[in-house]
């Protein structure tokens, strides 16, 4: 039943994402833009938002991300309280859910963006 709760979640968040990822671009960054920030920012707060299987796969975990997977954002938001003076940079594999996770954070007070293509551009040469 659990695992049936799951799949259900996860489809809600992927058509959720697809409204999200045509949202209005002003909540997102450029993985250039990202880039010089993580070089130039040394307490910019990251958000991964993949979950902990995805950061041991091939496109790896950024040192400095603070990992809440998507699933269970809205229950563990407490845990960036925080932050809630600064801005949020929260990247996932390709920028669907970071994109809700945004949503979910600025919807609650916190003020975040969203790392256009993700860890996949990332990772690219």
């Amino acid at each position: 039943m659990n695992r049936f709760k799951n799949v259900i979640i996860l489809i809600v968040i992927l058509l959720t994402s697809i409204s999200c990822a045509q949202q209005d671009q002003s909540n997102s960054i450029t993985m250039d833009q990202f880039k010089e920030q993580l070089k130039s920012d040394k307490n910019m707060i990251l958000l991964d938002v993949r979950t902990p299987e995805e950061l041991a796969g091939p496109l790896g975990k950024i040192e400095t991300a603070i990992n809440i997977p998507l699933q269970v954002l809205e229950q563990r938001i407490s845990e960036l309280e925080k932050f809630k003076d600064k801005e949020i940079i929260v990247i996932c594999r390709t920028q669907n859910r970071s994109a809700v996770a945004v949503n979910i954070l600025n919807k609650n007070g916190y003020k975040a963006k969203n790392v256009l293509g993700g860890m996949t551009e990332f990772r690219k040469n």
